[in-house]
């Protein structure tokens, strides 16, 4: 609604002090355009917001200007007071600190909006760990998260996904945590990497200040990076006849999916073309589905599968 985004952007003004066009549309998600109509609004409402031109100008409030307009509605208290992962906040050492923050903030909203907070509370719950993920070594999460907050760039080591252990002087950008993986995105020489915290065996803060790339949103960067790491997997194509109920079984298949089915033939079995990392997990795949899958392109796959089913037979043949 307008009246919430005018509001909004109060709060924002007053929080960041200054804001450019640009940096109101993007966090609103709404155009320009429409965040120059609110501006005229607010102003002709008589709120003293000021232009600032320039290349560091913005909108801003006069420092006369404040408003504890923090009125929140139903969904922005439910999605305030959402559960968070327990195990991240635990690896973050905030899991106290989080439940005394919720219940003085709690304790600052109205009854009936108290009661909007529990309702969401008790039936809506975030467990982000895996049925079978195992636990990251996470000794170096604390220090990293140190460097963060001072602002001081941080000597490590650290074993790449190749094994092999390299150091390196980073200036640290901030944490992510994806499941129950963390990563510590830094820049090493102005470039912004990702590092897997589980793989840095030392880590310690020198007293440097980090340099922080102009215009860094960390937000930005991970969603631009993860796309852009899944674009760059490997892709292996398998075209076969496989039963349906099959199917169902690559949803939660790792690293692999359907890209097209056909219509079922008259045997209830569909042409499908399934989409894996590598060749190997194709075979794994195939296999695991004994007699309810038939591979017909491409052929070196299909040789490889009856070459590994002669060998099984062998391996499991009676004397």
């Amino acid at each position: 609604m307008r009246a919430d985004r005018l509001l909004s952007i109060l709060l924002l003004l007053q929080m960041q002090q200054r804001m450019t066009t640009r940096e109101l549309a993007k966090r609103l998600e709404v155009s320009p355009r429409t965040i120059h109509r609110d501006m005229e609004s607010l102003c002709a409402a008589g709120i003293p917001i000021v232009a600032d031109r320039g290349a560091k100008g913005g909108w801003f409030l006069t420092e006369t200007f404040e408003t504890s307009l923090t009125g929140l509605n139903r969904s922005e208290i439910q999605a305030l007071f959402f559960p968070r992962p327990s195990q991240l906040l635990n690896d973050l050492g905030l899991q106290q600190a989080s439940e005394a923050g919720f219940i003085k903030l709690l304790a600052t909203l109205p009854s009936f909006s108290q009661r909007d907070a529990e309702y969401a509370r008790q039936r809506i719950y975030i467990d982000s760990t895996g049925w079978q993920s195992s636990p990251e070594q996470l000794a170096s999460l604390s220090i990293v998260q140190d460097a963060i907050w001072q602002e001081r760039k941080v000597q490590l080591v650290y074993q790449r996904g190749d094994m092999t252990v390299v150091e390196r002087v980073i200036d640290p950008l901030g944490l992510v945590a994806k499941g129950q993986v963390w990563y510590l995105v830094a820049a090493v020489d102005g470039d912004v990497r990702s590092y897997r915290v589980s793989r840095v065996h030392y880590a310690t803060i020198l007293d440097v200040p980090c340099v922080r790339p102009a215009q860094f949103d960390l937000t930005h960067y991970w969603l631009q990076a993860s796309s852009d790491f899944r674009a760059s997997l490997p892709q292996y194509r398998v075209i076969a006849r496989i039963e349906q109920t099959i199917l169902l079984r690559i949803r939660w298949w790792r690293y692999a999916f359907v890209e097209h089915t056909a219509a079922p033939d008259s045997a209830g079995w569909v042409r499908a073309t399934l989409c894996f990392e590598i060749e190997e997990e194709a075979i794994v795949f195939v296999l695991s589905c004994s007699a309810s899958i038939e591979v017909l392109e491409p052929t070196e796959l299909y040789d490889k599968v009856k070459e590994r089913i002669t060998q099984l037979s062998v391996l499991y043949s009676v004397s």
